[in-house]
């Protein structure tokens, strides 16, 4: 990295050959996998036992099969983190949903305002419910389950939306506190 390039972390980022073999054998397959580690790994290996808990729960959510296309998963990541203001959320996130979506312009869209984006209602609802868990969870009725399984969601399915709305909403607050910045490579991938 450049001396003129603003800090990866405000925290400490050890050096990959410092890293327990688990962690640095993931980050050198997704290396391997996309050309470059992105910073969530480098910032997150600071604290090894978070990285892996942290890790585990991600792919929980986001790599599983189930009603909700992997697009849509990161669609509700793009919206929610935009409204917690995450920069490194909505730039890397908004990259793999233009990937997994194949569409260069729907990123943007929905990070900028889902209700005006081209999306589904069903798709719509979907982030109506993820928003409302992120910025007022509290607020969660029987009416809003309602909305959704009328959109033919399961049970399991608004806990999905529940689950990565909140996941991400820790993620967002972590990264804002570290100050993690987005890799170059994201802003282009999916264009």
């Amino acid at each position: 990295m450049s001396t003129n390039q603003p800090a990866v972390s405000r925290f400490p980022v050890p050096d990959i050959s410092d890293m327990p073999q688990d962690i640095r054998e993931r980050i050198l397959a997704v290396q391997e996998k996309s050309g470059f580690i992105p910073n969530v790994f480098l910032v997150l290996a600071h604290r090894p036992d978070e990285f892996r808990a942290f890790f585990a729960y991600h792919d929980a959510l986001m790599d599983k099969p189930g009603n909700l296309t992997k697009a849509e998963r990161e669609m509700i990541v793009v919206a929610t983190s935009n409204l917690n203001q995450c920069q490194y959320c909505v730039v890397a996130h908004g990259a793999i949903l233009r990937i997994r979506a194949k569409n260069p312009l729907i990123a943007d869209q929905v990070a900028v305002n889902y209700r005006k984006a081209d999306i589904t209602p069903r798709q719509k609802a979907m982030i109506d419910f993820a928003v409302k868990v992120s910025q007022q969870a509290y607020a969660v009725g029987e009416s809003d389950l309602d909305i959704l399984k009328s959109h033919d969601f399961t049970e399991e399915d608004v806990w999905d939306i529940a689950a990565i709305s909140a996941f991400f909403g820790m993620s967002n607050r972590l990264a804002n506190v570290t100050s993690m910045r987005p890799n170059d490579e994201f802003y282009a991938l999916g264009r």
